[in-house]
């Protein structure tokens, strides 16, 4: 956080920090309430909808790419395997909440304001997706060891409190990486920018190399991401 945060920021009075706080209110509220209910749908809501809807895509999404992100599975290297766990559960953690901290303390309204509405936009899309087209992820459909339980020994079990095996299209952590990427290049911070775009493409090779996500879940998380930044850029005037 120090490395990215540039050296003048904590050097503002209370006063000044107090009134950005208030600027970006309404976006620090969109970003809690889709939490929110991301929550309640993970815990509560999908489970109620799959039981209703009685039907499982993976079939479908494994027929169109015939194992090719099951293929990593089966030929995981150790140092690899480590490398690409903890991206998936620290440093895309990191970034996806760092970011918008970082935006409030710079007070950089127009990263703030493109990051809550284009995450508002996102999870709005691919609400529907999740609910209604339930697809199973790689490693559970085929049967093979959790990459991350491998790593860190029962902590799939903590990951699951913020997510199912089957919210799988679109891709989530794709869609949300790349918004990430996007938002950060606004602040004109090279170190950030650079460190944005190297998370979202690792995020990106994560979620293949550990079996996690279909490729079509993948292609999907990015048309996803870059259809929102379109209707942001047209329809949300730039504070």
């Amino acid at each position: 956080m120090l490395f990215l945060i540039p050296k003048n920021t904590f050097k503002r009075p209370w006063s000044e920090h107090q009134q950005i706080l208030r600027h970006h209110t309404v976006f620090i509220f969109l970003i809690i309430l889709i939490v929110s209910i991301h929550f309640l749908e993970v815990n509560f809501i999908d489970s109620l909808v799959t039981q209703v809807i009685g039907y499982d895509f993976t079939p479908t999404a494994q027929s169109i790419e015939d194992g090719v992100v099951y293929w990593f599975s089966q030929h995981w290297s150790p140092v690899l395997l480590a490398f690409f766990v903890f991206i998936y559960i620290v440093l895309y953690p990191f970034t996806l909440w760092f970011s918008p901290l970082y935006f409030l303390l710079t007070d950089d309204k127009r990263a703030m304001k493109t990051f809550a509405y284009s995450l508002l936009f996102i999870y709005a899309i691919a609400l529907p997706f999740y609910l209604f087209l339930p697809i199973t992820n790689v490693y559970v459909y085929y049967g093979s060891p959790s990459a991350l339980n491998v790593i860190i020994p029962d902590v799939e079990q903590f990951f699951y409190t913020t997510t199912t095996n089957n919210n799988c299209f679109p891709s989530l952590h794709v869609a949300i990486a790349l918004l990430i990427a996007k938002t950060v290049s606004f602040t004109h911070n090279k170190r950030f920018m650079y460190f944005a775009y190297f998370s979202a493409i690792c995020v990106i090779c994560s979620v293949i190399y550990l079996a996690i996500h279909w490729i079509i879940d993948i292609m999907g998380g990015i048309l996803l991401a870059f259809g929102v930044f379109y209707l942001v850029k047209r329809f949300i005037k730039e504070p």
